[in-house]
């Protein structure tokens, strides 16, 4: 067992014979008590020394626990709460707690679509109404980017049983390209989010290339068991490696991607890199930069680059930089109309 198991155990111990005001407590009798509650809990003799027990009165006494127990001597040798209705159990949350139990619950809601999290919502919601009736007037500091509204996410903790029974999917799709809604058997193999979408990853066969599709384009979902499931071995880090989001093209190899960025958006980028092979090449006079990428283009990636308007440059290569030019030049025509 732990030391800081060892201590917790010994803590409750104290409190709990502390709190009975109808026998007087030496030392000694607390190192029995605690002797026995450790030997209860790990099955062997335990010895604890005096000064052990000294140590821990002294820091159930003190801040560093947060305890602040009222322990005190009296006749010279006999210990006792000087408050009788005191004990560690029932401490008052500090506003540091309650802050982080705020923003902690507040993370954790973020995956309440799915099942394995159904063990933990009771204790979620429990924790919740501590913090409001301790301190209602409080307002969370973290907010994280979601979309409630977003469709297709009461599918998640369907497509998560499947991936982990491997149960084949029958999924009614239709794609923002498609004029009619499309039925086919998919094999499942992990959930992807990328910018706040859903993205289910898997194949439709087994002679197939790997697909992705957006949850909020599914119509409906049913099961066929009787069709096996595709053994596949597929490791998302590898498939991902040299991608930004979630389009992998099939086909096409990684490439170096030369970007200049101007001086206003260089730290964005320096600091939140595009990509993880991103690397800083040049810094020139005027604080812009020239990074490379080694990736594999895509639209997710094109999105990007256009977000960030005139900020920012593709160098190489030329088919590249002639896409982004002529994106740009149809959206100028935009504006001139």
């Amino acid at each position: 067992m732990s030391q800081n198991k060892n201590a917790l155990i010994r803590y409750k111990t104290i409190d709990k014979c502390l709190q009975n005001k109808y026998r007087q407590w030496t030392l000694e009798d607390l190192i029995e008590c605690c002797s026995e509650a450790l030997f209860e809990y790990e099955g062997r003799e335990n010895p604890i020394s005096k000064r052990t027990i000294q140590m821990d009165i002294q820091l159930m006494r003190s801040e560093k626990l947060g305890y602040n127990a009222p322990i005190v001597v009296y006749d010279k040798k006999f210990y006792k709460y000087e408050d009788d209705e005191f004990t560690i159990t029932d401490i008052p949350l500090t506003e540091t707690d309650m802050n982080v139990l705020t923003e902690t619950v507040s993370m954790l809601k973020q995956f309440k679509d799915f099942s394995l999290f159904n063990d933990v919502s009771d204790i979620l919601q429990r924790l919740e109404d501590k913090i409001y009736s301790e301190k209602s007037h409080t307002k969370p500091v973290i907010y994280l980017d979601k979309n409630e509204g977003l469709k297709g996410l009461h599918y998640l903790d369907e497509i998560y049983q499947a991936i982990i029974k491997k149960v084949v999917l029958v999924i009614t799709y239709k794609s923002f390209k498609s004029r009619e809604e499309t039925k086919f058997h998919f094999h499942p193999f992990i959930l992807k989010e990328f910018n706040n979408r859903w993205f289910l990853i898997g194949k439709t066969k087994g002679s197939q290339p790997i697909t992705n599709l957006a949850l909020d384009r599914i119509i409906s979902i049913d099961y066929d068991f009787n069709l096996p499931y595709i053994e596949e071995d597929f490791d998302a880090d590898v498939y991902y490696q040299n991608i930004i989001g979630v389009t992998v093209n099939s086909g096409l190899q990684p490439r170096k991607i030369e970007l200049w960025i101007d001086a206003a958006n260089a730290p964005y980028v320096l600091t939140k890199p595009l990509h993880h092979t991103q690397r800083l090449i040049k810094e020139n006079e005027d604080k812009s930069i020239v990074v490379h990428l080694f990736i594999s283009p895509n639209y997710e990636m094109e999105r990007i680059i256009l977000g960030f308007g005139d900020g920012i440059e593709v160098l190489r290569p030329e088919n590249l930089r002639n896409r982004m030019k002529k994106i740009l030049q149809k959206a100028i025509l935009r504006y001139e109309e």
